[in-house]
């Protein structure tokens, strides 16, 4: 019985001992004083937004804007300007390559819903595309007027244009397909970018085309949904020790803010972590569905004050200048 009882105790110290050492090894009590601010991420530059309810997959949120506040649509030099302007530190984007060996910058896989174009995006050359009114599809009123008709005509830029226009400038760009082959040519294209440019280029998108880049461009920061589960689940597993996978290791995390508490660490442990092995810790809003950013003031509530990783955000007018007065 006597033995019975030591083992017992040993077993309640040795659990004791191992919780003590998961709550020190993961509290953020000691991580060292970081006082950065995030980096913003301006989602699509700065463009026209729409509310978030009952969105699904093929939604055309054109016809569902806010009443318009700016004069800038997404995707485009001048939002791009007016974001880097506002405070962006970067500025995601959208691209979809042309039949004449091009990459448009331009969301949508079709052209309904934005332009006064039909049929998919990528079945055009770079030339006819710029032909297209981009704002000839968007409403605040259901119809009843149209605010950025006839103003968008040739503003759908290449991706060349984007480069060259801000060649000093920080990109993420998104790649719309799963295609293998797009990850191929888009390998070739960022393979001819200067070495100082290509640093300031990240990628994400579907699980093929990403793992082909990273094939082809293993320095480069890349993020799809095959990476991300399988870094975030195998951090879950071995992250209290302090260990980093290799999984999450030389890329990117696009991190849903629901599931941000449940890392070993976070936020600041955790973002330190990610730094030490080159990876950046990009926060989007909600559990991740549908770009979801941190877009207004009550937003920046939910914010830890330790968190000084990238955060994502849709009205980057809005959010640099709370985020600078603070």
């Amino acid at each position: 019985m006597m033995k019975f009882k030591k083992l017992l105790k040993a077993a309640g110290l040795l659990l004791l001992g191992l919780f003590m050492f998961m709550f020190l090894n993961n509290s953020n009590l000691f991580v060292e004083s970081q006082e950065e601010e995030p980096l913003l991420l301006a989602h699509r530059g700065m463009g026209q937004t729409f509310p978030m309810e009952g969105i699904i997959g093929d939604t055309c949120t054109a016809e569902r804007i806010h009443e318009p506040e700016h004069p800038y649509l997404e995707n485009t030099i001048p939002s791009m300007e007016a974001a880097f302007e506002a405070g962006a530190d970067i500025v995601e984007l959208d691209i979809h390559p042309t039949t004449d060996g091009k990459f448009a910058v331009f969301h949508d896989w079709t052209l309904n819903c934005r332009t006064d174009g039909t049929g998919v995006t990528r079945e055009y050359t770079m030339e006819e595309l710029k032909q297209l009114d981009i704002g000839y599809g968007y409403t605040a009123d259901n119809g009843k007027t149209y605010p950025f008709r006839g103003k968008g005509v040739g503003f759908m830029p290449s991706l060349d244009e984007v480069l060259n226009h801000f060649p000093e400038k920080e990109f993420l760009l998104h790649i719309k397909s799963d295609d293998t082959k797009e990850g191929k040519v888009l390998a070739g294209y960022l393979k001819e970018q200067p070495e100082d440019r290509l640093q300031r280029i990240s990628v994400y998108g579907g699980d093929q085309p990403v793992q082909t880049l990273r094939e082809h461009l293993p320095d480069l920061r890349v993020m799809s949904k095959q990476i991300l589960k399988s870094c975030l689940l195998n951090y879950a597993a071995a992250g209290w020790t302090g260990t980093v996978p290799s999984e999450c290791q030389d890329t990117q995390i696009h991190l849903p803010e629901k599931f941000a508490p449940w890392m070993w660490g976070w936020p600041g442990k955790f973002v330190e972590r990610m730094n030490r092995v080159d990876t950046r810790v990009i926060l989007v809003a909600g559990d991740g569905s549908w770009s979801e950013g941190f877009d207004h003031r009550e937003d920046l509530e939910r914010l830890p004050e330790e968190y000084n990783g990238v955060v994502w955000t849709n009205r980057i007018d809005i959010i640099a200048p709370l985020l600078k007065d603070e």
